[in-house]
C-alpha cells in the first residue's frame, strides 16, 4: 500500500486565472480594482489569491509580465518573415483590433493604460514599463537594422531613432483609442507613419 501523502490539486487554473486578473485591471485599472473584484474575476477567495499570486501588487505585475510576453511574441510574429511596409502594417492592423476591443468601450494597451498611471509612485510598477518599453524599441530597432542591411531601407537611416518612432505610434494609438477615436480614425494615422519610415507607396 502506498503510504506516501499526495499533494492536493490545484482547484484553480493558474494561467485563466491571472488571465481573468488581467482583464479587470485591464477594464477598470490598478487602483480602482479591488480585492472582492479580483477575488470574483477569478473564482478565487482571498487566501488562495494570495497564496497563488501574492498581494495586489505581485499579482498586476504577474498580470503585466503576461501582457508584455504575449505583447512581444505578436511583435516579432508580425515583423518575421516578411516585407517591412506589409510587417508594420500587420503590427498596427493586431494592435488596433487590440486596442479597441472591450465591453465597455475601446480598452486600448494594457501597459500603457494601467502601468503609466502607477508608475510614478510604484518604483516595481515604473521599472517593469520601461524595461517592456525598451523591448519593444529594441525588437523594432532590430527588424529596421535587418532593412537597412537588405536595401529595404535607405544606407545611413538610424534603426534605434525609427524604432523609437514606430514605438511611439503604438502608444499613441493605444491612449487615442482609450479617447474615442475610431478605426477609421486610427488607420490613416497607422498608415501615414508607415510612410514616413519607409517612404511613401506611391
Amino acid at each position: 500500500m502506498d503510504t506516501k501523502r499526495r499533494g492536493r490539486p490545484r482547484a484553480y487554473d493558474a494561467d485563466q486565472a491571472l488571465d481573468r486578473a488581467l482583464g479587470t485591471f485591464w477594464d477598470q485599472g490598478f487602483a480602482a480594482t479591488s480585492l472582492d473584484e479580483l477575488s470574483a474575476a477569478t473564482g478565487m477567495n482571498r487566501p488562495s489569491l494570495y497564496g497563488a499570486f501574492g498581494d495586489k501588487q505581485a499579482l498586476y505585475m504577474a498580470a503585466f509580465e503576461r501582457y508584455r510576453a504575449a505583447a512581444m511574441a505578436g511583435l516579432a510574429q508580425a515583423m518575421d518573415d516578411r516585407a517591412l511596409r506589409e510587417g508594420l502594417a500587420r503590427v498596427y492592423g493586431a494592435a488596433l483590433s487590440l486596442y479597441l476591443s472591450g465591453d465597455a468601450g475601446a480598452r486600448g494597451c494594457f501597459m500603457i493604460g494601467t502601468a503609466a498611471t502607477e508608475a510614478v509612485g510604484r518604483p516595481p510598477v515604473r521599472a517593469a514599463l520601461a524595461a517592456a518599453l525598451a523591448d519593444i524599441d529594441a525588437a523594432f530597432a532590430a527588424r529596421f537594422r535587418r532593412a537597412v542591411e537588405t536595401g529595404e531601407l535607405p544606407a545611413g537611416r538610424d534603426p534605434a531613432r525609427l524604432a523609437r518612432m514606430a514605438a511611439a505610434v503604438l502608444h499613441s494609438m493605444a491612449v487615442r483609442a482609450r479617447a474615442g477615436a475610431t478605426r477609421d480614425d486610427l488607420e490613416p494615422f497607422a498608415a501615414d507613419a508607415i510612410d514616413l519610415i519607409c517612404g511613401s507607396a506611391a
